[in-house]
């Protein structure tokens, strides 16, 4: 096996990432080395179509295809999704600030109501009675 130097393009992988069969075929890879047999029998489209979706994946570097014999096995490989994953912590840290900054807002909000609730003025309720088909406010 050679040995080369090699760049992964986060376009590349984006691009194979967006078929869910693509992703579903690397769900499976999690689990480890498959054959492409295998990989077929999973899903409910065609050999040729597989074929087509793997050889996707192994020009944007995602899986990995050996050759035993008449066979040919895949296993995931992980380093383009570095790209992703650095491109979505970006993302991370934007929700993770958001949420935070929302979660402080609602519980000043919770505060500042039980506050008044626990105020004098807010337990001092007016009801309304009805006598004898007349209204009347009691305080």
């Amino acid at each position: 096996m050679r040995h080369r130097l090699v760049t992964y393009s986060p376009e590349a992988t984006f691009s194979a990432l967006a078929d869910p069969t693509r992703r579903a075929v690397l769900d499976l890879l999690r689990k480890g080395r498959q054959p492409a047999g295998q990989i077929a029998q999973a899903f409910p489209i065609s050999r040729p179509a597989i074929s087509k979706h793997l050889r996707l994946l192994r020009r944007a570097h995602l899986v990995q295809e050996h050759r035993e014999g008449r066979n040919r096995f895949y296993n995931l490989n992980p380093e383009p999704l570095k790209a992703v994953d650095s491109w979505l912590e970006q993302y991370r840290i934007f929700w993770s600030t958001s949420l935070l900054n929302l979660k402080a807002f609602v519980e000043s909000e919770y505060a500042k109501e039980t506050a008044q609730a626990a105020s004098p003025k807010a337990r001092h309720r007016t009801v309304i009675r009805k006598s004898k088909g007349k209204s009347r406010k009691v305080e």
